[in-house]
């Protein structure tokens, strides 16, 4: 460990770790800016363990969509069954906003334990519909996962759980192209389509998913968009761009396209997101700060966007 950083593995060894980023990453003093609280809170997703799950749950109080949001997503890529009770709680809270619902969902999903469909199940009919196809997609990851337990499952390239595994039975780019965006076929189906345009990441496959960005649901749009941050790829950016400016887009998926925006760090990514960090929506204005900092990181000498080092900070 040096100075300036440190690994997950040597973090664990320092009994003040979990203090310090529990301290940033709950803001109790409202001084810690936004960014800095996402470091703190990746490198709990680094962590992994019981206590980091503990300091994630406690940051669940806080009034920023976008955080809780991250929070579930973290927590279902930590895929320990030990969240699930914290998860279970954030869907079944009616009065919390759909976007932050949704990732609970989803997360749960991730995690993949066969208790959850039950949950999962009573909100196939929520009256928010991205929370019901979000239930839909994560009770037939978990089914699926199931039934291909003892074989190998096809697993995501970018070290990510996925909401859906890739297809690995198509390999046309066309043909892949015709499932993504044939309204009529499961949405697991659609997303398995997805993810395997996602692993191929040629221009071609880019292309093909940008004309998902058209598609009626909100949720599969807003999915389009976190994969085109996955793949970082420049032929993703005009498309990303016409979304984050389109002010009738949900909140949601605008949040997803400047988050992509961040992670690409072209330098025509900048001036877009400069554009948009005081926008009208809240969860809008808080992914551009944050993509900022991706930009600045991806454009830095830094090895790690969330090493450890956030918490000599303080």
């Amino acid at each position: 460990m040096t100075s300036q950083t440190a690994s997950a593995e040597s973090l664990k060894l320092d009994p003040t770790t979990y203090g310090h980023l529990e301290t940033i990453l709950t803001n109790k003093n409202g001084q810690i800016p936004l960014h800095k609280r996402f470091r703190a809170m990746f490198t709990l997703k680094n962590l992994a363990d019981k206590k980091s799950i503990d300091i994630l749950a406690k940051a669940f109080d806080d009034d920023s969509i976008l955080l809780k949001h991250e929070l579930a997503y973290v927590l279902g890529q930590i895929k320990n069954p030990y969240a699930n009770p914290v998860l279970c709680s954030i869907l079944s809270d009616r009065s919390e906003d759909p976007m932050v619902r949704h990732e609970a969902a989803e997360a749960l999903g991730a995690i993949g334990d066969l208790s959850s469909i039950k949950i999962l199940e009573e909100y196939l009919h929520d009256e928010n519909v991205v929370v019901r196809e979000t239930c839909e997609l994560a009770i037939a990851k978990i089914k699926y996962e199931t039934e291909k337990k003892g074989h190998e499952i096809s697993k995501s390239v970018y070290a990510s759980i996925d909401p859906a595994p890739p297809n690995v039975e198509v390999q046309s780019i066309t043909n892949l192209r015709d499932i993504l965006l044939d309204t009529k076929l499961p949405l697991f189906e659609r997303y398995r389509a997805m993810f395997a345009l996602r692993n191929i990441g040629t221009t071609e496959a880019v292309l093909a998913l940008a004309q998902g960005l058209d598609d009626p649901s909100d949720l599969f749009r807003h999915e389009i968009a976190y994969v085109f941050g996955q793949i970082q790829s420049p032929d993703s950016v005009p498309a990303l761009i016409k979304t984050l400016e389109n002010m009738n887009e949900l909140y949601m998926v605008r949040h997803e396209a400047a988050e992509a925006l961040g992670s690409i760090a072209t330098s025509d990514c900048l001036p877009i997101l400069r554009k948009f960090k005081d926008d009208q929506e809240r969860v809008v204005k808080e992914s551009c700060e944050v993509a900022l900092d991706m930009f600045e990181y991806e454009n830095s000498q830094e090895f790690q966007y969330a090493d450890g080092s956030i918490i000599l900070e303080l």
